[in-house]
């Protein structure tokens, strides 16, 4: 089943390969992206219909809704904008019914740079299911505060989303400082003792080769200080932004504590 972050990444997909080729695929009138188009596009390269043919014309109705929402998140996120590319372009009252957009400037940049092969997911169940396959790994403590990030930031409690990406950073810390020791409750004791996360961390990182202790440190470095933050009792210019790039930042670690774990773990 089509998803929205599938949608968003063949949109991506598809206006990087039309700005390559210096066209737009069909007719997309004064549109950069002409939503039934994509449509067409998607059923015949991802599905395998063939083109032109009835069938294809008959997905374009079902597959239309999750692109409509792929191209609003693309608004949302000042990439594109409903409308014209400018004065005078061809406007169809189907294109200004919801079907056509255009690039912002930031938005050609952005293309320009976008590495799809990493792409940020934006559905919330995509993002728990990505982070649950740790569980097992790194315990029920990391579960438990990985799940509380995303209903925070579902719930746009962005202070909270943070501090709780920062918990669960620190939950794959300690997990994989207790299998490197083998000594559970001496690992929480110094935890728990002044200057705790740094001495575990420091022990952890102890006679780990240099650029795998300087990439550990880089991945947690920005998640610390947004806890930090977040969790201080004073005004802060926490946002949806680092709210959003927090989680990110967790499920990269998440990733490459899993992927290095052997390497972090043996004494």
């Amino acid at each position: 089943m089509l998803r929205i972050d599938d949608a968003i990444q063949f949109l991506v997909v598809y206006l990087r390969g039309s700005i390559a080729a210096g066209t737009r695929y069909g007719i997309s009138y004064g549109y950069d992206l002409y939503i039934p188009n994509v449509c067409r596009k998607y059923a015949q390269d991802v599905e395998n219909l063939p083109i032109n043919s009835n069938e294809t014309e008959q997905r374009i109705q079902p597959l239309s809704s999750i692109f409509y929402e792929a191209a609003w998140e693309l608004c949302r996120r000042g990439i594109l904008r409903p409308g014209v590319r400018r004065h005078q372009e061809q406007v169809t009252e189907d294109g200004s019914g919801g079907n056509g957009y255009s690039l912002t400037t930031m938005g050609r940049t952005w293309l320009a740079n976008a590495d799809t092969t990493t792409f940020i997911p934006t559905e919330p169940s995509r993002v728990a299911e990505l982070l649950g396959g740790y569980r097992d790994l790194f315990g029920e403590g990391f579960f438990q505060r990985a799940q509380e990030a995303i209903k925070c930031y579902s719930a746009t409690a962005y202070l909270g989303s943070c501090v709780m990406s920062g918990a669960a950073t620190e939950s794959i810390l300690l997990s994989l400082a207790i299998q490197k020791s083998g000594d559970e409750e001496g690992t929480l004791r110094t935890y728990f003792s002044a200057q705790g996360r740094k001495r575990v961390e420091d022990g952890l990182l102890a006679n780990v080769p240099d650029p795998l202790a300087r990439k550990f440190r880089n991945l947690t470095d920005l998640l610390k200080y947004w806890r930090d933050d977040a969790s201080h009792g004073v005004s802060s210019e926490i946002s949806e932004f680092e709210a959003h790039e927090a989680i990110i930042q967790l499920l990269r670690f998440s990733q490459f504590s899993s992927d290095h774990r052997t390497d972090l773990t043996t004494p």
